[in-house]
């Protein structure tokens, strides 16, 4: 039986490295579009479950790249995406498409750029705003940075996973400068409504009462009734865990270094972060900045 790639010889077949809360639904929603798909994780069996949506699992980095056309990396950090990328590369293809998605700072993507030099790879630098909601239903929205010499076949592949791409510069690192910015709000937000919360509760009023007040006006926002309602529920399933939160709160940090600019938000929301990680609530959603003192 021919497979997909032999039927239609203008079929990507695409790679997907790191199949957690964001790339088993990228994985899921790049296959729906036609796109020939194989997948590596590290712990096999939490990527098994994408075969019954028609997806290659592999073993190795190595094999899941070999023959792709475009390799996505959705992975922890800067340094396990280098990892696995030195790992998968005696199977790269000489001019294929790495989009680089995972939240690495600003030190880690010039690595990332002088490895796909180093291999002949054509380097976008993608990370995303959204979660395992977003994600799952096809609406991230990707900050892409990159050569314009692909940019119609990398559309493709961002109109399968997101409801809008801003495209941002045409030199990969300033996606991921911008994306630590927004997630430097993201906590902000975050930490804003969990701390509304305990001091309402602290004071003897009911959180549920900050929540009908805000809602509507303008200070609302579908950001503040997701967190919200999901504090008020005690429902922490991970959308962007704790554990993440610190990694990215340390990279907003670490990026100002040399600036001069005193991010006094961004330090008291790791402060934050870490005192949840520290009371047992690391692979929480990051709305457990509500437990942090719990």
């Amino acid at each position: 039986m021919l497979n997909a790639e032999h039927m239609n010889p203008h079929v990507k077949t695409i790679a997907v490295l790191g199949t957690g809360i964001i790339g088993a639904p990228v994985a899921r929603n790049l296959k729906k579009h036609s796109f020939v798909v194989r997948v590596w994780n590290r712990t096999r069996s939490k990527a098994e479950p994408l075969t019954l949506s028609g997806v290659d699992v592999f073993d190795t980095p190595q094999e899941a790249v070999r023959g792709a056309d475009i390799v996505i990396t959705l992975l922890k950090d800067g340094s396990t995406v280098l990892k696995v990328m030195e790992s998968a590369a005696p199977g790269l293809s000489n001019g294929a498409i790495w989009i680089q998605m995972s939240t690495v700072g600003v030190a880690a993507i010039h690595d990332l750029a002088r490895f796909a030099e180093q291999y002949g790879l054509i380097f976008y630098d993608a990370p995303v705003q959204g979660t395992r909601q977003p994600a799952e239903q096809g609406k991230l929205v990707i900050l892409a940075s990159g050569s314009e010499e692909r940019s119609e076949v990398v559309k493709s592949v961002f109109d399968a996973i997101g409801q809008r791409t801003l495209w941002v510069a045409d030199e990969p690192g300033i996606s991921s400068r911008l994306k630590l910015a927004l997630n430097a709000f993201v906590f902000a937000l975050t930490h804003g409504t969990a701390e509304t919360l305990v001091i309402a509760k602290a004071l003897g009023v009911d959180p549920a009462l900050v929540i009908e007040a805000i809602t509507g006006g303008p200070l609302d926002s579908g950001y503040f009734q997701s967190k919200g309602a999901a504090i008020l529920k005690g429902d922490f399933t991970a959308s962007f865990s704790v554990e993440n939160g610190v990694k990215d709160a340390q990279l907003v940090l670490d990026s100002l270094a040399g600036t001069g600019i005193h991010a006094d938000l961004a330090e008291a929301g790791l402060a934050r972060f870490l005192r949840a990680a520290k009371a047992g609530h690391v692979d929480k959603d990051i709305a457990a900045s509500f437990l942090a003192d719990v």
